[in-house]
């Protein structure tokens, strides 16, 4: 069979196979490799083949068994790690992103998204994929990692894929999900901390300054305005960012700190940006330290005022003062 290039590929024990080969087969494991001696009334008895066995030959195979399964297999996974939080599972129509190793059962790797250096994108349970990756996906968590086998029937089936993959054969991806989202996802906002005191909360027009850290979903940080030691400021509400998180910016309090999960069609799209690929889904954690309009005008509060006050200043009066001065999040700037 090495001499033709291809495995010898049968049904045991139903009579495709001469006698003492269908008895000697059974039992054997993926990789297991077997001497066997095989007699005429096992083999082709008395009379051989013409041209080539004798009659009354004995015959000796030796044999490296690659592949297995059977009509009645399905789809076996095997989660190997899976993280302590799973808020959400793969369902049918989900769009992921993945990383895997495509191997045969018996170890050779036929294909691999690491050595790409790019992960597989794909939508699941929709026919975009094999049927046996279509089933193995579903019910995984981001950062999840599994072994998903494949039985020929549900892969390649009896013509393979006409390049690295043969027919018959049965397949093995060790995966690991970085990413999922549904085309109908909006923003999901987590409040992780809201201050006691807030007199007012941004709106559409809203001029912010906030600080945030940028991560995809599998925690990759890809941004953050911490290591440039500055603040993003931005209107709100008016396309100056991305529609996500002109969304997500909606409603906060000075000194607020909430977590911002945007899908990539309200964030940077099929063709990401930078260091963020294309279809990813991107988390915020954003902290908002101050934020006012253009149109607002000096805001009083009197904290206290003498029960005799007859003499006010006025536009050309001296003043001596005392002050502390801050930022609307409290951080001190000066005092007197």
């Amino acid at each position: 069979s090495y001499d033709r290039g291809s495995t010898f590929n049968v049904f045991v024990g139903k009579g495709q196979l001469i006698a003492g080969m269908d008895k000697a087969l059974v039992g054997m494991c993926v990789n297991e490799r077997r001497f066997v001696k095989i007699p005429p009334k096992l083999a082709y008895g008395s009379e051989g083949v013409s041209g080539v066995i004798p009659p009354n030959a004995v015959l000796h195979f030796d044999v490296l068994l690659i592949d297995l399964w059977n009509s009645e297999d399905e789809v076996q996974v095997q989660t190997y790690f899976k993280p302590e939080k799973c808020p959400r599972t793969v369902q049918v129509s989900d769009f992921v992103r993945y990383h895997y190793n495509g191997t045969f059962l018996d170890g050779t790797l036929f294909d691999s998204s690491h050595n790409r250096m790019r992960t597989y994108d794909t939508y699941v349970g929709i026919g975009w994929l094999i049927p046996g990756m279509d089933q193995g996906l579903l019910g995984m968590c981001v950062g999840e990692k599994r072994i998903i086998t494949i039985p020929p029937f549900l892969a390649y089936g009896e013509e393979g894929d006409g390049k690295e993959i043969p027919g018959q054969a049965s397949l093995v991806f060790d995966v690991v999900l970085l990413d999922l989202h549904n085309p109908k996802d909006g923003i999901t906002i987590e409040n992780q901390h809201v201050p006691e005191s807030c007199e007012r909360r941004s709106q559409t027009g809203d001029f912010l300054r906030y600080h945030y850290n940028g991560t995809l979903l599998d925690g990759t940080l890809f941004d953050s305005s911490y290591s440039r030691n500055h603040t993003y400021d931005t209107y709100v509400g008016k396309g100056y960012v991305i529609a996500g998180m002109d969304e997500g910016l909606l409603g906060v309090c000075t000194g607020e700190k909430r977590r911002i999960i945007i899908p990539p069609h309200l964030g940077y799209g099929e063709e990401g940006r930078g260091k963020i690929p294309g279809s990813a889904v991107l988390v915020f954690d954003i902290h908002v330290v101050d934020f006012h309009n253009p149109s607002d005008s000096v805001g009083i509060t009197v904290n206290y005022k003498p029960s005799n006050c007859t003499v006010l200043s006025k536009k050309g009066d001296y003043l001596k003062y005392h002050y502390n001065a801050s930022l609307l999040d409290g951080t001190l700037l000066d005092s007197t």
